[in-house]
């Protein structure tokens, strides 16, 4: 390689620079020590802050899937919460009366117990209607000791960054004991760049001196040319993957919003498709089910008189067969309308449980209520007057209903409930069908 004919750049003040270099060095490693105390103490409330947060989230919904015991919607939400980055473990602990606690852990990988990072213990409390509390469990989060170091290695490096460059400019106090010819080329340098824009980076530093010199502004002004050099071919490559990129991200914003829309209106058909009867629009077996489990449960905490009606189309078998399924599928939409029509107040649930099968759920209501409401049913059904000549009944459709209230001292479960409703509509079709039994 050819050597500088010129020889190395002479040093412009290396006494006076190394004074200064060596007190910026003691000043920065000073602040950095006590900075760094401090971001040790921020980074400890932080992930406190982010834990509290991610149980705030948490606590709801793993309340509900416990109370619900949704075991897969528990495993969902305990794996969600173990991809917070400052989470290292979740301990949930399951709580159900009459049986041990049951204990789900999740933690992320290769994380460590430690007493440095900070955790978190809260019960969680459940209210399945308006004063109601019920406590269903713990869950206990464990910050990752990795993710503290981890971040305050970055804060680190950026206080030492902001340091290093608070004390160069601080050395910057000193350049006054600088020759006026140094000055004066400092300060050309800095108005030349100061004017740089996008538009004007083809212009040149010059230094205004003789050409002999060749010492640090020298390599500076060859430095700064390059720079513009090259920054002008980085800005020019620039605006044009900008605007390629502006046009791919239109694209995909718009493919996004449609494809979102369309899953949203999806997911809605499909949840209330999955709990809707489609031929009658009456809830169905399994809208049924969860609703009844829940009233239960909730009758036996409160006192609250529970009442239940099986309603059955008398001779349907024989409708089927004289007027064919197209016209027991209408008729069976139009006993469904009745059930609508005549039961449309808050809490009460008719539901379709199966074939010519109906149930109403009534909450609240004790047996004389249910009974009178058998009876407007029964009477409903009868002045829609569906023509019904294969039933030896009467002329037209007509229901047979078993009516059960809920009593505490001889029922622990639905189902023994549901039994004596299905005794009552037994009874009522043994007295001749058309008829309301409890």
């Amino acid at each position: 390689m050819n050597r500088d004919p010129r020889g190395s750049p002479a040093s412009l003040a290396g006494r006076l620079v190394l004074a200064t270099l060596g007190f910026c060095a003691a000043f920065t490693l000073l602040t950095v020590a006590v900075r760094t105390a401090s971001a040790w103490r921020d980074q400890r409330n932080t992930i406190a802050a982010e834990l509290s947060q991610t149980e705030q989230v948490l606590r709801r919904t793993l309340s509900r899937a416990i109370w619900e015991m949704d075991r897969e919607s528990l495993e969902a939400h305990l794996a969600s919460a173990a991809k917070v980055a400052s989470v290292g473990r979740v301990t949930l602990e399951i709580r159900r009366p009459g049986r041990q606690p049951e204990q789900l852990l999740v933690r992320s990988e290769a994380w460590q117990p430690s007493t440095l990072v900070p955790t978190l213990d809260r019960e969680l409390v459940y209210e399945p209607y308006a004063g109601a509390r019920e406590v269903v469990g713990r869950i206990g989060l464990d910050g990752d000791e990795r993710v503290m170091w981890a971040r305050l290695r970055g804060e680190v490096g950026s206080i030492v960054l902001t340091q290093v460059l608070q004390s160069l400019l601080l050395a910057t106090l000193v350049m006054w004991l600088f020759n006026r010819s140094v000055t004066v080329h400092v300060r050309h340098v800095a108005q030349h760049l100061a004017q740089l824009s996008p538009e004007n980076l083809s212009t040149r530093l010059e230094l205004v001196r003789p050409a002999t010199h060749h010492d640090e502004l020298s390599l500076l002004a060859r430095g700064v040319n390059q720079l513009q050099r090259s920054l002008s071919d980085y800005l020019a490559r620039q605006r044009e993957d900008e605007r390629e990129l502006a046009a791919h991200r239109d694209r995909l914003a718009e493919l996004v919003q449609q494809r979102t829309e369309a899953l949203q209106a999806a997911n809605a058909q499909l949840e209330a498709q999955s709990r809707c009867d489609p031929l009658t629009g009456l809830p169905n077996r399994r809208h049924f089910d969860e609703v009844k489990e829940a009233e239960f449960r909730r009758t036996q905490r409160s006192g609250q008189p529970l009442s239940l009606l099986l309603c059955d189309v008398d001779h349907f078998k024989h409708y089927n067969d004289s007027y064919g399924h197209a016209g027991g599928d209408d008729c069976l939409r139009r006993v469904g309308q009745v059930l609508q029509t005549c039961f449309s107040r808050a809490g009460e649930l008719p539901a379709r449980i199966g074939g010519e099968e109906f149930a109403v759920l009534l909450p609240g209501t004790d047996a004389e209520g249910a009974m009178a409401a058998a009876e407007r049913l029964r009477q409903a059904v009868t002045a829609v007057a569906i023509v019904h000549e294969a039933s030896n009944v009467a002329a037209h459709l007509t229901l047979s209903i078993g009516v059960a209230q809920f009593d505490p001292s001889t029922m622990d479960r639905f189902d023994t409930l549901f039994q004596q409703a299905d005794q009552a509509l037994y009874l009522a079709k043994r007295r001749g069908r058309n008829q309301v039994a409890r």
